[in-house]
């Protein structure tokens, strides 16, 4: 079935602009949470404090998700060409990327200055991880806008907190050009845990984006090894951050920064594995895979996570246009649905038997009962078909 931006009245319009643009600032508050907590830690001398950025995003997102429910507005035509070059939008980005590197300098400083319990330790270092995965999603907005040098700076500043140099060439150049194919590391499979999953992307991606800049500085007339490559840049900054953190703070940081910089990569290990779980593009005559469309990612339209995440959750809009700002970013009819935001999808993947009693059945139904057009995990195989497999005669 053909997916169809959704169309609004005029008056949903008009409270799409009128209250939405504000409510994107949200995004700084999570990045705020860590300074927050470390003040009530320390002035209270109450290391559970310090797990709250990571509560709030699991827990407290979710619950708004359920209370606030989803937003299906779309902006009009004449909208877009309003708001999609505003200053305001990309303002919020680069304040959102100082913001996250101060928020783990002042966890840092915490944890090194005060007597906590190695669960108050544990706290600071994943809630310090939600500011790496949050680097990684402001990376993936900022690394998009690839004839915009400062943005590209950014991203690059965002996506060195968790070590995750290579994101912006792997996503770019190899994510969107093979996503919902068995040749993407980064397109999960159906019947495939994401435990699986993150042991096949996480060093495929590297491979792939390796191999990508290498290739781009041959036709350049330049050594893969030199500062012109890309990951080598974004490392560098990496590697002199996490110098300087455990120059000033001392050993502690060893662990902290291992912590911080793991949660950054399972984060985007998450986010790729529900993105595309399952979805197949079909190939042509030709030989070729279709191209990518709306209906080759699932799609989250919960209101609040949405805010939260800069629309990420918006990525079937997002497959099938990879240039368009997160302001105007659309919602389709007939594309995959997921049935909760983000965050909890999160945890549901961590149990594989659970994500697939919800997922399978649905990619059954995307698929139209032929099992031939899904994204399989070959040793899944046999039994999702025994499962799923309905052709109407």
């Amino acid at each position: 079935m053909l997916a169809t931006a959704r169309a609004n009245s005029p008056a949903d319009n008009s409270t799409w602009l009128t209250s939405k643009k504000y409510c994107y600032a949200l995004s700084l508050v999570v990045l705020l949470l860590p300074l927050l907590s470390a003040y009530f830690a320390v002035t209270n001398n109450q290391g559970l404090w310090l797990w709250l950025p990571f509560i709030f995003i699991y827990a407290g997102i979710t619950l708004l998700d359920k209370v606030f429910g989803d937003d299906e507005s779309n902006p009009s035509e004449a909208m877009v060409e309003e708001i999609k070059n505003q200053a305001y939008y990309k303002i919020i980005l680069f304040i959102a990327v100082p913001l996250l590197w101060l928020s783990v300098i002042v966890l840092a400083y915490v944890i090194t200055h005060y007597e906590w319990s190695w669960f108050s330790f544990l706290g600071a270092a994943l809630s310090a991880g939600i500011m790496a995965a949050t680097g990684v999603n402001l990376g993936h907005e900022l690394g998009h806008k690839v004839n915009d040098n400062a943005q590209q700076l950014a991203a690059q500043l965002a996506l060195a907190l968790s070590g995750y140099g290579h994101f912006v060439i792997e996503h770019n150049k190899g994510h969107h050009k093979d996503v919902a194919t068995p040749e993407d590391p980064a397109s999960s499979r159906m019947g495939e845990s994401i435990y699986k999953f993150a042991q096949r992307e996480i060093p495929g991606a590297f491979r792939r984006a390796r191999a990508l800049e290498a290739a781009r500085l041959q036709r350049l007339g330049k050594s893969p090894w030199s500062v012109h490559n890309e990951i080598i840049q974004t490392a560098l900054i990496t590697l002199t951050a996490y110098v300087l953190l455990i120059a000033f703070f001392g050993p502690l940081m060893i662990p902290f920064l291992a912590i911080v910089a793991a949660y950054g990569y399972w984060a985007l290990s998450s986010a790729n594995y529900i993105e595309h779980y399952g979805l197949l593009r079909q190939k042509e005559a030709s030989g070729r895979y279709e191209r990518c469309k709306p209906q080759h990612s699932w799609n989250s339209n919960h209101k609040v996570s949405n805010l939260f995440l800069l629309h990420l959750q918006r990525h079937s809009d997002h497959h099938a246009h990879p240039t368009r700002a997160y302001q105007v970013l659309r919602d389709y009819n007939n594309v995959p649905k997921l049935h909760a935001g983000y965050p909890w999808m999160y945890i549901l993947a961590l149990f594989p038997n659970i994500w697939f009693s919800i997922m399978d059945p649905k990619i059954a139904d995307w698929a139209q009962g032929d099992m031939h057009k899904v994204n399989m995990d070959p040793q899944a195989k046999d039994d999702r078909f025994r499962r799923y497999h309905r052709i109407a005669q």
